[in-house]
């Protein structure tokens, strides 16, 4: 790892992204004694309990939006797993491991390391590690998936991973000044490379705590540095979204990251914290047959993708509670696939796009909602929208004004729009009520635990906590992140 040289004078800035963090569990592990640094930064901060996440909620999208300030429509970055057209195959950035045996181990690895960001992640829009890159200022990325930087960098890849041909021997990537993730790139000696092969790559909150570590104890923290601590999102697909065990793990790696410091106060004298939720989860119920929604048996007069079988007439892209659904056969109707996915209760709606409209209907509701962009009704973001049809579909509120409201979907419109638009071709989205998750032959389902992924605002509602500055993003979206960071960071 070359030498780092960091010149930076001004006050720095720390994003910690914790998986799935919830405001409840949060507060409630507070509460009980068992979160002393989240108590110590809220205390001494501010804790807002209502971001709003991008959409799909699943982790590579969210972040993408987090580092560009734009939905999907613009990052291009449709979700978890989706179907690329153009090479007739299936993108997965990594999920079950029957999904990812089925797309192939190498196809997923390449994916998720090299052309996520490389190919994949728009490059009409900027990442914030760029635009501080061209104001002069070095940046840091922490075991973020999302990574693109403007400094050239080549990864470490194990011999062992290379050997079983998953990924090249040699990498070359673009990411911030400094750049760690896991076993292919990484500064402080205590990261132990062979242990970390071993243990998801090193892409857990003990590597991550190790790097901040070291960046602090060095006296090398760059103006702005994401670091990810990612445990937590395994614990409460297991468990739930009252798990407070990961919660708990979490605040274990704050602690340590603080004691860095002669004393927890010099910490948020020198830094300015910043720690952010990605999404939230909703309980799936145990019963399988019930709480799952298998979408290869809804929809089993027609034929599916397979990594070997050309000409199926669809393909199915599960990201958990949401799902897209490619209609790649040119004489099978849209109109036939919605009316038959409309008959399931546990859906909540589904949603698709022509040339100049997008289209939502519900179970619950014969008639559906058009909408489209740049209209004489404003929501409370000042986006401004056409809306004709059945509001309700999407729990929109309207005014006498003309003033859209949201209610169970927050930044329906935007979000929603952002997912349709963020490819190509006939794609149907399907969005499952609370407490349902959707399958498909190779997916991974969670059952009796958690999951996320829908635009409902139990998967889409996150905390923040900042500690540092009395300055908040303009409105309570992780899309408007990206723009307030560069605001402190221009000011500081």
């Amino acid at each position: 790892m070359d030498e780092i040289t960091i010149n930076s004078t001004k006050k720095p800035i720390i994003l910690i992204v914790v998986d799935s963090l919830m405001s409840d569990p949060l507060q409630k592990a507070v509460k009980e004694g068992n979160a002393p640094a989240f108590a110590f930064l809220i205390n001494n901060g501010h804790l807002h309990e209502e971001m709003i996440s991008s959409y799909p909620t699943m982790s590579v999208t969210i972040d993408s939006t987090l580092l560009t300030g734009t939905y999907p429509d613009q990052h291009k970055v449709p979700g978890l797993i989706w179907f690329k057209e153009d090479e007739y195959r299936m993108v997965s950035y990594g999920s079950g491991v029957s999904e990812i045996w089925h797309n192939g181990v190498r196809n997923v690895a390449l994916d998720g390391v090299v052309h996520l960001n490389k190919n994949h992640l728009s490059k009409e829009v900027q990442t914030i590690h760029e635009e501080l890159a061209n104001r002069q200022l070095s940046s840091a990325s922490i075991n973020g998936l999302l990574y693109r930087g403007s400094i050239e960098h080549q990864l470490n890849v194990p011999k062992l991973v290379s050997m079983a041909n998953l990924l090249p021997k040699e990498i070359e990537i673009k990411g911030p000044k400094l750049f760690s993730l896991g076993a292919l790139s990484k500064y402080s000696p205590e990261n132990i490379r062979y242990k970390f092969i071993w243990n998801r790559m090193g892409v857990n909150n003990k590597f991550t705590r190790n790097e901040l570590k070291y960046l602090i104890e060095q006296n090398k923290l760059p103006s702005f540095t994401l670091a990810y601590l990612p445990d937590s999102d395994a614990s409460v697909h297991f468990h739930g979204p009252e798990d407070l065990k990961g919660i708990e793990k979490a605040d274990q790696s704050l602690q340590e990251i603080l004691n860095n410091f002669s004393s927890w106060e010099e910490s948020i004298q020198k830094v300015t914290w910043i720690v952010l939720g990605d999404s939230g989860q909703s309980s799936i119920n145990k019963e399988k047959e019930t709480s799952l929604i298998d979408l290869n048996h809804s929809l089993k007069n027609y034929t599916f993708w397979k990594r070997k079988k050309k000409n199926a007439q669809l393909a199915i892209a599960i990201n958990e509670r949401m799902a897209y659904i490619y209609v790649n056969d040119p004489n099978v109707e849209l109109s036939e696939i919605v009316n038959t996915l409309k008959e399931d209760e546990r859906i909540g709606f589904i949603a698709w796009k022509d040339e100049k409209e997008n289209y939502v209907v519900s179970p619950k509701s014969e008639e559906e909602l058009i909408f489209s962009p740049k209209g004489t009704y404003v929501d409370d973001y000042e986006q401004s929208w056409r809306i004709a049809g059945n509001e309700s579909v999407l729990g929109l509120k309207v005014t006498a004004e003309r003033r859209i409201q949201y209610q169970d979907y927050p930044d329906a419109l935007a979000r929603l729009h952002g997912a349709l638009h963020s490819q190509e071709g006939r794609v149907i989205i399907v969005d499952a009520k609370p407490s349902y998750e959707f399958i498909e032959e190779h997916s991974y389902n969670h059952a009796g635990g958690g999951a996320h992924g829908s635009l409902h605002k139990v998967d889409s509602i996150v905390p923040i906590i900042i500690t540092g500055t009395n300055e908040f993003p303009e409105y309570n979206r992780l899309v408007d992140m990206k723009k307030w960071l560069l605001q402190l960071l221009s000011s500081s």
